[in-house]
């Protein structure tokens, strides 16, 4: 492990620093407006909708996301990880979870869009809460293999965060690897697809699902614009949150 005040091997002091920048700010972002999104449907009932769930649930995940970004800017700017072995697994374990949540509650949105715009029957609250339920339980139970020994946590190359360690070419880890990514990342990213295509035939509308951002610490400030803020009816939520004469003049009415 690094001692404070040097470099991780192979990295110079610019890099490092650019580093730590950037996954500050990202954090920051993510945060700010993921944390503007939850403020809105707690604060707006007539956000309290089934739909609007699935959005809440991929923020909190977003949200959550972001910390881990921001501690990893932390060491990053810190030049070393501070927080030790332990800290390592429950930062990679938290990142891992937050990020398998983010997909699936998207591959859960763009389900629930295709059921409400091509069944033309709304979304009921025993569903969403049960997806929302899925979701997350689902999530742990793939971010907890790796601390039983399927799959392994570890810091990157840079030394300052913790995830899944991709450089161990073992049976173990490529056992463990190619299983995840068929039930977390395939079959989500065909869902969504599937959903979009189902929506734009029906609808006859052109458009495509969302792509994933190529850093993946950018997700929740992408996915806050294009889920959240999006949204006309939240539009109006945040309007409400951000402005007394309006709250005041929703009271009166």
């Amino acid at each position: 492990m690094a001692e404070s005040g040097t470099l991780p091997t192979g990295f110079g002091e610019l890099e490092v620093l650019a580093v730590g920048t950037v996954l500050l700010v990202e954090a920051l972002s993510g945060l700010g407006l993921n944390g503007l999104t939850i403020l809105c449907f707690c604060k707006n009932p007539e956000l309290r909708t089934p739909s609007h769930l699935l959005v809440l649930s991929l923020a909190l995940s977003d949200s959550g996301i972001s910390l881990n970004a921001l501690m990893a800017a932390t060491s990053s700017l810190l030049r070393r990880w501070p927080y030790g072995s332990e800290g390592c697994q429950a930062h990679g374990f938290q990142g891992f979870a937050t990020v398998l949540a983010s997909i699936c509650s998207s591959a859960a949105i763009a389900w629930g869009r295709y059921h409400h715009y091509c069944t033309r029957s709304r979304l009921d609250w025993n569903t969403a809460v049960s997806l929302v339920l899925f979701v997350w339980l689902s999530s742990a139970f793939w971010a907890t293999l790796p601390l039983l020994g399927w799959g392994h946590y570890d810091r990157e190359p840079l030394g300052t965060c913790c995830t899944l360690d991709y450089s161990r070419p073992d049976r173990n880890f490529t056992s463990f690897l190619f299983t995840m990514a068929f039930f977390n990342y395939l079959l989500p990213l065909f869902i969504t697809v599937i959903s979009y295509r189902l929506m734009e035939q029906k609808l006859g509308k052109t458009g495509r699902p969302p792509v994933p951002a190529l850093i993946a610490k950018a997700v929740p400030t992408v996915n806050a614009i294009n889920y959240a803020l999006g949204s006309e009816m939240v539009h109006g939520g945040i309007w409400r949150c951000l402005s007394p004469q309006k709250r005041e003049r929703d009271r009166e009415q």
